[in-house]
């Protein structure tokens, strides 16, 4: 039966824009809350550094980053469950589903310390937790049943260390909150601040140690080395704030008083490896992007280097105050200028991706 012109015609009409939207949310990476993340901690360190006007800016930016992407996500998991759930039992793209909970947990912050909001903050601290636990035991307890696994080297990145910051983000939104919550959910609270700081510093050893196996080990190329590698040392800059708040917080808790000595201890500890690694991962950065001449094009991913800059400003500028350290007292200044030249990089790269696609779905 031959075909009728009307037919032909009928067969090679364009795709709608809205139907190509929702298939390109097919390709939404999981790890875009760490724009959230990136945001949140560059304004929070702003608020510290007293620069009020940038951290208010960023604040309100961080929420409609969140909405949009929340609904995004939501819309994602409705339109690709199969691609959705799929990528959360996925070795190199599982992880990303952590920058959800600390997205969440930093969002929550903002909304303590810069809007003095505790009702957002403590439903945002409610969410995170839900997210931590549900994504927690999906994501590692389908590793581990999974029939079909990969080799170390083809199967870890930094990336896998957000699992530790989402544990430490949840930590520092519960010392946030504690100080303004009525005894006994003060020390529960503070309690619940210890055991996340104490389960992220345990995740960390573990993973850190595979990952350094796998760098020292095998062979990497320039691509191996994606920007999630810098929460090498974003995870410990997290855990050394959630210390720092353990220490301020402890004359209103006195089992973190008891402990003081050993929190102490552990806080100068994540920190100092924390500045342990920033040089070793500018090395690595000029291996990749001068010596090797990877291309520098927009990815999601980057927005997990700008995180660690922020967070290490935040981290130093908290201990400095728990613990004296007044002679580093520069650190923090130029690590947060550090980390508005890279928010501001990445922030034009998302820019113009955002208007290419855009330019392309309406073409």
């Amino acid at each position: 039966m031959k075909t009728t012109l009307d037919e032909r015609d009928t067969s090679v009409r364009p795709v709608p824009p809205g139907r190509r939207v929702l298939a390109g949310l097919a390709d939404l990476s999981p790890a875009y809350f760490g724009m959230v993340m990136a945001t949140g901690i560059v304004s929070l360190a702003a608020h510290l550094l007293l620069m009020p006007a940038i951290a208010q800016a960023l604040f309100q930016l961080n929420i409609v980053v969140y909405s949009a992407l929340c609904f995004l996500t939501l819309l994602r998991m409705a339109c690709h469950s199969r691609r959705f759930f799929g990528d959360m039992l996925d070795h190199q793209c599982g992880p990303g589903f952590f920058t959800t909970v600390a997205g969440t947990s930093i969002l929550g912050s903002q909304f303590v310390v810069l809007a003095a909001d505790h009702r957002a903050g403590t439903a945002l601290w409610i969410v995170a937790i839900m997210l931590w636990i549900g994504l927690t035991y999906t994501i590692f307890s389908g590793f581990t049943i999974k029939k079909h696994k990969p080799t170390l080297d083809k199967g870890i990145n930094g990336a896998w260390l957000l699992a530790v910051v989402a544990t430490q983000s949840i930590a520092v939104l519960s010392a946030l909150l504690a100080p303004d919550i009525s005894q006994p959910y003060k020390l529960e609270i503070n309690f619940l601040a210890l055991l996340m700081w104490l389960w992220g510093g345990m995740l960390y050893i573990w993973m850190m140690s595979l990952i350094f196996y796998r760098y020292t080990f095998f062979s990497l190329s320039p691509g191996d080395l994606s920007p999630p590698y810098w929460i090498n040392m974003g995870a410990m800059a997290i855990s050394t704030l959630a210390g720092s708040l353990l220490i301020i917080n402890a004359p209103d808790a006195p089992f973190l008083l008891s402990m003081l000595p050993f929190i102490k201890g552990f806080t100068i500890f994540y920190w100092a490896t924390g500045t342990w690694w920033i040089p070793m991962l500018v090395i690595l950065f000029l291996w990749r992007y001068v010596y090797k001449r990877f291309p520098m094009k927009y990815d999601p991913l980057y927005w997990g280097a700008v995180f660690p800059l922020g967070m290490y400003a935040a981290s130093t500028d908290r201990m400095i105050d728990a613990m004296g350290f007044d002679f580093i007292g520069f650190l923090p200044l130029v690590f947060l200028y550090l980390g508005f030249i890279a928010w501001t990089a990445v922030f034009a790269g998302f820019t113009f991706d955002l208007l290419r696609r855009v330019g392309v779905s309406r073409a």
